[in-house]
């Protein structure tokens, strides 16, 4: 940069302050787009009803064991256009929510009482999660604006990128430290969970969020099992309901990579969802702390972190493990706490 014939250096700590400050005015700007302050203060509880199409296939190359010599195999899931579902979903403020998600008669409970997340499916006991309660990734998704704009409150800005013809704005968050430590166990590592949200330059909106987790599992001797987790979610069809923009459709993409010393034990499965929502309403009247209690066969989840589910059930049947994979991933898992005043913060 040159001012007045002179160089001019910027500090690192100057760029860093730069990016925080632009992240601030983008948030801001959403805010704004979605309603503004007032309208997203006024909303208590909501209801929302919708509709899911699943799709998912596994590519392998081996089978549980890290020393696994199987050849590589290919695993397809997609049944003539997917399996169609339901969900409904409840929330409360601050941090009260309840998730029922039926796919292909496999129901999927999953919910929050501001102390615990927990969640339950037909093949596995019910489990609570490690570390504080965080929202539901499906809030992030167009659906809650006002958990969307604080979990980015403590964002950066780190450019510009075009997404779907639609120029927008990069924000990235990433979990600190010692919500990693929360979330981990003496078998389990978080080893890290960044999260990035694109918005629009023309409509200040949210139209893409993406994140990822890398997780590392203790297995036999001194080996470990890697698992990755990637999902983008397109956000579409803003309405305003109640005065409050809600995005009313959207596609999740989700890849599991699961890594470890050899390429036997290597596999990685793709999910896709595409989603509606239905109905939406504000200030649901009689909603108790009851509807959001945990079931009475609650433990504590000793592998430490929601994708633990997806390692564990490695001997059962594929369609049910697929299922279990794409739902717990991308339907059931929160996203992580990744700022230190929570909005107490995954598929699809």
């Amino acid at each position: 940069m040159v001012v007045r014939g002179k160089f001019v250096f910027l500090s690192f700590s100057t760029f860093v302050v730069q990016e925080v400050s632009m992240a601030k005015y983008i948030v801001r700007q959403y805010i704004a787009a979605v309603g503004g302050e007032k309208a997203l203060n006024s909303v208590e509880s909501m209801c929302a009803m919708g509709k899911v199409k699943i799709e998912a296939s596994e590519f392998c190359a081996g089978e549980g064991s890290l020393n696994s010599n199987k050849v590589l195999r290919v695993k397809n899931q997609r049944h003539g256009g997917g399996e169609m579902g339901g969900f409904v979903l409840w929330q409360k403020r601050p941090d009260l929510w309840c998730l029922e998600l039926v796919v292909s008669g496999c129901k999927i409970s999953a919910g929050s009482d501001g102390k615990v997340a927990w969640r339950q499916t037909p093949w596995h006991h019910s489990h609570a999660s490690r570390g504080p309660p965080r929202p539901l990734r499906r809030f992030l998704q167009g659906l809650d604006p006002k958990s969307t704009a604080n979990l980015f409150s403590n964002s950066v800005c780190t450019g510009e990128k075009t997404i779907n013809k639609e120029d927008c704005f990069v924000l990235k968050i990433e979990a600190d430290p010692s919500s990693l430590r929360a979330r981990s166990s003496s078998n389990v590592e978080v080893i890290r969970h960044t999260l990035w949200g694109y918005f629009s330059q023309r409509t200040g909106l949210l139209v893409q969020l993406e994140d990822s987790h890398l997780l590392r599992i203790k297995a036999s001797g001194n080996d470990s099992i890697f698992w990755e987790t990637t999902m983008e979610s397109a956000i579409q069809d803003y309405r305003t309901i109640d005065g409050i923009n809600i995005a009313y459709k959207g596609r999740t993409s989700v890849s599991l990579f699961r890594f470890g010393e050899t390429s036997e034990s290597h596999s990685r499965t793709r999910m896709e969802e595409v989603w509606a929502i239905e109905e939406v309403d504000f200030n649901i009247k009689g909603l108790s702390m009851d509807c959001f209690l945990p079931p009475g066969d609650l433990k504590k989840d000793e592998e430490g972190c929601d994708n633990a589910v997806i390692s564990s059930n490695a001997r059962l049947p594929f369609k049910i493990r697929s299922a279990s994979s794409r739902i717990n991933a991308s339907q059931v898992a929160a996203v992580d706490d990744v700022q230190d005043s929570d909005e107490d913060e995954d598929d699809q």
